[in-house]
């Protein structure tokens, strides 16, 4: 999709995304190797009552979502930035749906502009446990 296409407010929901307990345990070690993360004994004492998925790979399970919606197509010229704030632990088994809504659009020139999404991200309860905003550089359609 072009730049010249998007309107502010435009919203698509991205397909679910289970966070496998596996998966999850696999990334902790090799990636944020935290009790908390990996340690089930550790995380029964904690306040969450067990292990809860590392932030990066709960945002990352839901981010490949987002990409298989090939929101851009091939208009995306590169991405600029993404900001990742978490609101509420994620688990193991959890269902994780997103949001993304283009909430700015910005000419640059007569090539490109740049847009920003913010994808946000609930979980089976509609609880909202984190919010993503990216920026990314998609062309302009030439006169």
């Amino acid at each position: 999709m072009y730049f010249d296409d998007m309107k502010t407010g435009m919203s698509r929901t991205l397909e679910p995304a289970v966070i496998d307990y596996d998966e999850m345990v696999a990334f902790a070690k090799r990636y944020d190797n935290i009790p908390l993360h990996t340690d089930e004994d550790y995380a029964k004492k904690t306040h969450f009552g067990k292990l809860i998925a590392p932030g990066v790979m709960s945002f990352m399970t839901v981010w490949a979502k987002y990409l298989e919606a090939d929101f851009f197509g091939e208009e995306l010229i590169a991405g600029v930035s993404t900001k990742i704030e978490w609101f509420r632990p994620v688990f193991a088994n959890d269902c994780l749906t997103g949001t993304v809504t283009v909430t700015d659009l910005v000419p640059r020139n007569e090539k490109n502009g740049l847009v920003t999404l913010t994808i946000e991200i609930v979980n089976q309860n509609g609880e909202h446990v984190m919010r993503n905003v990216t920026e990314a550089v998609v062309k302009r359609r030439q006169a």
